[in-house]
């Protein structure tokens, strides 16, 4: 590839990339004004990417447009970094989000989650009485359970519905309880609970308790952040392939630039 095509393609990637952190950085600012606690967590990871990534624009850009070989081994650093990283990551998500499958219940059009289940990854951090407590009041705060009323009218409905996992765990006690249903929000616990399971014991029909405190509700959310950890890393392998033919193409430019003189 020759100087002036290299040069080229990087300096329209990394301008398009600058636009595209730009945008990255307002919506951390944007999700910084809702009061909503659990989506303010995300500001600050939203605006670092932002940031990292309108740095590494930068870099790339000016090292093409002033054919500048130190900018594009610098900019050709970060991005072989960010290479590994998605690599690494990749691979672990594909490691740890490997086991249960979840359990198919008879009469049931949806699977319950059992937290044994889990990799030993996920139980470690589910299991951390800080993570846990920081991740219950994002589900009190959400519809998941709060809208199974409204959206299920009657109980024939929500028997034959496809629960999510969240909301098959969290918002009703485990099918091995025996409590009958009275609607898609209640639950008849006179009833004596034919499992040991204690999650059985745990389960409250408040709107603040639930089955938030229970084993399935962690397996639930467990699931739920093993489906999109799955899709995040079939994306990152079409990153990856994006990515490393970028480096290719930065390579070709930086090394052209260090055979012709730098522009001013």
């Amino acid at each position: 590839m020759n100087t002036a095509t290299s040069t080229f393609v990087v300096r329209w990637i990394n301008f398009l990339t600058m636009l595209l952190a730009v945008s990255v950085i307002g919506f951390g600012v944007w999700m910084s004004t809702h009061h909503d606690s659990c989506r303010k967590s995300l500001t600050l990871p939203v605006i670092g990417l932002g940031a990292i990534i309108l740095v590494i624009s930068i870099i790339g850009f000016l090292g093409a447009l002033k054919n500048n070989s130190i900018l594009l081994w610098i900019y050709l650093i970060l991005l072989c970094l960010i290479l590994v990283g998605i690599l690494v990551f990749t691979v672990f998500a594909f490691i740890v989000t490997n086991s249960g499958s979840g359990h198919q219940v008879s009469g049931l059009r949806y699977k319950e989650y059992q937290l044994q289940d889990c990799s030993s990854w996920f139980l470690k951090e589910l299991n951390n009485t800080h993570n846990w407590e920081r991740l219950k009041s994002c589900l009190v705060k959400s519809d998941d359970c709060n809208n199974l009323a409204g959206e299920y009218k009657t109980l024939k409905q929500y028997k034959s519905a496809r629960l999510t996992p969240i909301e098959a765990g969290c918002c009703r006690p485990p099918s091995e309880c025996g409590y009958p249903a009275v609607n898609a929000s209640y639950y008849d616990l006179s009833f004596r609970p034919i499992s040991s399971n204690k999650d059985c014991k745990l389960y409250k029909n408040s709107r603040g308790v639930k089955c938030y405190n229970c084993d399935s509700c962690k397996a639930g959310v467990a699931q739920y952040m093993k489906i999109e950890w799955r899709a995040v890393a079939i994306f990152n392998v079409f990153l990856f392939v994006v990515l490393s033919t970028i480096y290719f193409v930065g390579c070709c430019a930086r090394r052209n630039a260090a055979k012709s003189p730098e522009k001013v």
